[in-house]
């Protein structure tokens, strides 16, 4: 990663060039309106057989705004980098505060990215598989609400802040809001997120919504991608 400005935009050129939440995650199973919100998982226990790539949303499952492409290996691992704030190589303080170690090779990560032309924004899709349950990512998302994060480019502070995930049908979820802030940058270089998580046996789902712009994030998009992502894997 050279900055925010060329790893944003290597992202964004890599998509053109290819093909161009409202109750509380209680954790214990009340009734709420709609979908049910799941109880906190402490230990997976179930293996999606099913190849990851072939469970990500078809392009035709996205918002018509969004026109989607499956990104190929390195592409996503840098997507993923720009998503959490912390791009490969990165020294974050807290330390303990850095993402865990995550597998790009087949069959471990997939992603599929939908690009709205006129504001810029993106709407990601990436699967992992994972043994780690989702409950030990919101501890550390939790105690790691502000980073500062060194890498190649201008350091940055990225601050997450946890929220209630929208009914749904995974075994766990939970949603948040991001911004990564570099220290030297430019009026427009602020990256903001929303983002939903749910895990469905060993398979991790997340749906981000990222712009760089002020508006308020497109929530109803997210959400209804994350169900549909959460009902294609827990039908594999």
């Amino acid at each position: 990663m050279t900055g925010p400005v060329s790893t944003k935009g290597a992202v964004l050129a890599v998509v053109s060039a290819v093909a161009v939440l409202a109750s509380t995650t209680t954790g214990c199973g009340s009734e709420t309106p709609g979908r049910p919100v799941a109880a906190q998982q402490s230990t997976i226990t179930e293996y999606v057989s099913a190849v990851l790539a072939t469970l990500l949303p078809d392009p035709s499952q996205f918002p018509a705004r969004y026109p989607a492409v499956v990104l190929p290996q390195e592409a996503a691992a840098q997507a993923v980098g720009d998503l959490t704030g912390v791009p490969r190589g990165a020294t974050v303080l807290p330390r303990d505060c850095t993402p865990p170690p995550q597998d790009f090779g087949p069959d471990r990560t997939a992603v599929a990215v939908g690009t709205d032309n006129d504001s810029r924004a993106t709407l990601t899709v990436e699967l992992t598989r994972t043994t780690v349950p989702l409950s030990v990512s919101r501890e550390q998302l939790a105690r790691c609400g502000q980073m500062r994060v060194s890498a190649t480019g201008p350091t940055t502070s990225v601050r997450t802040e946890l929220q209630d995930p929208p009914p749904n049908d995974a075994e766990d979820a939970l949603a948040l809001r991001r911004t990564v802030v570099p220290d030297a940058g430019r009026t427009g270089l602020t990256e903001s997120m929303y983002t939903v998580v749910g895990q469905v046996g060993d398979v991790r789902i997340t749906v981000t919504y990222m712009t760089f712009s002020d508006a308020e994030p497109d929530t109803a998009a997210v959400r209804e991608v994350f169900a549909t992502t959460v009902e294609k894997v827990r039908a594999a």
